[in-house]
């Protein structure tokens, strides 16, 4: 109907905040349980691969293996986002499922460095932890993408701190980098959960809505598992 040939008022727009909780929330879902599953999945490969020596020698006394598994994380982890538009969201949850696969081949000497007691403790604490902060981030007011970016910076500096470390091989910047490690992902567990409800209540196709599903998924799998790490760190008493 064409309102300029008829003599009534155009009805206003209309906002319906409950469509818009319903996809926020059909889409966090998603984001969540895709979570989960990759985190079995790591845990799983994790679990498997340290309790064969076999699998042990294959990917950690193998240098081609060691550093292809790494390049290929890390070559996925900046593929994935530069290509969302032309994956197509099976390629995109296969693309998460494989690499959650291949963090857990990364994360098996955890089983042999560290008490099962002490892994399963910290497990708790960092679900607990990851659990309150991705509740702030969903449910609060405040815009944290100032607080995001400062964290970001925070992070390439800590990674500089790690490499540096490596070769001072300080016990006390060991400690100091584990607590700002800590601090660092609390913080971003709450920015990342607040941007993909952001996303999420935007108008997006169901293509679209499903791949911001899978890379939400991802973003808050490393930081579950970058909190957990320093955690571990922090409360870690090896086997000896």
């Amino acid at each position: 109907m064409e309102y300029k040939n008829q003599n009534v008022t155009p009805p206003p727009f209309y906002h319906d905040g409950n469509a818009v909780a319903r996809q926020t929330n059909a889409v966090m879902k998603r984001v969540y349980v895709r979570m989960f599953i990759g985190l079995l999945v790591s845990a799983f490969c994790a679990l498997g691969i340290a309790s064969s020596q076999t699998a042990m020698m294959f990917f950690f006394g193998n240098k081609i293996v060691f550093w292809g598994m790494l390049i290929a994380m890390l070559a996925m982890a900046s593929i994935m986002p530069a290509r969302l538009q032309k994956m197509s969201s099976g390629a995109v949850l296969v693309c998460f499922i494989v690499y959650s696969a291949l963090m857990g081949a990364w994360l098996a000497p955890i089983f042999l460095v560290y008490r099962l007691g002490t892994i399963v403790y910290t497990l708790f604490i960092t679900a607990g932890t990851f659990g309150a902060m991705s509740v702030y981030g969903y449910f609060t007011k405040s815009n944290l993408a100032k607080i995001g970016s400062y964290l970001m910076m925070a992070l390439f500096g800590l990674i500089i701190a790690m490499i540096v470390n490596i070769f001072v091989a300080s016990s006390a910047m060991d400690w100091i980098i584990s607590i700002v490690g800590v601090l660092i992902f609390v913080g971003l567990t709450a920015w990342d959960t607040q941007q993909v409800k952001q996303l999420a209540a935007m108008n997006l196709d169901p293509a679209m809505a499903d791949k911001l599903a899978t890379m939400g998924a991802m973003n808050l799998y490393l930081d579950f598992i970058n909190l957990f790490l320093f955690l571990l760190r922090i409360f870690g008493g090896n086997r000896d």
